[in-house]
């Protein structure tokens, strides 16, 4: 990313931020209750890649650098993030997260959705530091993580079409948060005053590189390599859900593509959480129950199957079509190592693991 000398400058600045950011979460997370500030910081301290932090940080360079209310925005949006895992985790079921057992599986699901309301009053409280834009933006940021999280969970209603619905749930559940860090290293460094349109510029180029960051772990997350992803392959897919490639064979299987259809057919009876599957698992000692789960290899195999079926191949495309579409948001900015940083980070982010 970082070849001249202008570019190794920003990548130092932008280094000692992370760690000036760093530094400050581990004392945001920390509760005078016992319980509460074990529980906090137990997904912050099993690792994250600090990608919202990082493009609040690079955003600010448009403006006066990294100053104190950059960092403070920065740390708001990470821990919101964080918050925002432990309801995640809740609302899927998951059973790991970032290589770790998921809270709920330590504590149960009731500390872990309390452990993620106290992470957002923490948030909360940072960003009223800030004064009253910061508030209104992690308010309607909140707002908009909510209703995706309420759409997904609903469904398409009648008549909407299926894969419209879910990119417009990874807008709201994962593009606004990391709009919200790049508008934030707008705002909090008065870049806007150096020219108003970089606000929209980064503004759209988080919500795509969110929507394109989501559907390439829609394909880790049938990848063979849980080493390297921290999850079973098929987490997701196992849960009951949605992602684009399932939603893509489901549309190839709708359309009469007979080898799709049977793919969807085993997935549906074998893989995909059903009424069935949690009856197993909530009647575990009971043996006539057990004898309903499927065989675990058979169950890979089928996740294998979906990996390697072109919908995958067609979901990654999609994400570097928003990948793409990022980089074209940013054409207000001026040439140099911020945008050509950028530009760099949203080619990174489809690249990952897949």
């Amino acid at each position: 990313m970082f070849a001249s000398a202008s570019d190794r400058r920003l990548a130092k600045v932008v280094d000692e931020g992370l760690d000036r950011v760093e530094a400050g979460l581990a004392t945001e997370v920390h509760f005078a209750d016992p319980i509460a500030d074990v529980s906090t910081r137990y997904l912050l301290e099993a690792g994250g890649k600090r990608v919202r932090p990082m493009l609040t940080l690079l955003a600010a360079q448009l403006g006066d650098g990294v100053t104190d209310d950059v960092v403070t925005a920065a740390q708001a949006i990470e821990v919101t993030h964080l918050a925002s895992l432990y309801h995640d985790d809740v609302m899927d079921d998951a059973d790991r997260r970032r290589g770790v057992p998921s809270a709920q599986t330590v504590w149960g699901n009731t500390v872990a959705i309390l452990t993620g309301d106290l992470l957002f009053a923490r948030a909360n409280q940072l960003m009223s530091r800030l004064g009253e834009r910061a508030i209104r933006l992690q308010s309607d940021t909140f707002e908009r993580l909510v209703l995706g999280q309420l759409h997904e969970t609903l469904g398409p209603q009648p008549g909407e079409d299926p894969v419209a619905h879910y990119v417009q749930v990874l807008a709201d559940k994962t593009g606004s948060l990391i709009a919200a860090a790049a508008q934030s290293g707008v705002l909090f460094s008065n870049a806007d005053a150096v020219d108003p349109a970089y606000e929209r510029a980064m503004l759209e180029f988080g919500e795509r590189v969110g929507i394109a960051f989501q559907l390439v772990d829609d394909v880790i997350d049938l990848s063979a390599k849980p080493g390297e992803t921290g999850k079973v392959p098929g987490t997701d897919l196992r849960a009951g859900v949605v992602t684009l490639p399932l939603l893509k064979l489901r549309e190839r299987a709708a359309a009469g593509d007979a080898d799709a259809a049977d793919l969807l057919g085993r997935l549906e009876r074998y893989v995909i959480r059903t009424a069935r599957e949690q009856l197993v698992d909530a009647l575990d000692t009971n043996t006539a129950a057990i004898a309903l789960a499927p065989d675990p290899a058979m169950v890979d195999a089928l996740v294998g199957e979906l990996r390697e079926h072109s919908v995958t191949a067609e979901t990654l495309a999609e994400a570097r079509t928003w990948s793409r579409d990022a980089v074209a948001a940013l054409a207000p900015l001026p040439a140099g190592s911020v945008k050509k940083a950028l530009t760099a980070f949203a080619e990174s982010i489809v690249e990952r693991n897949n």
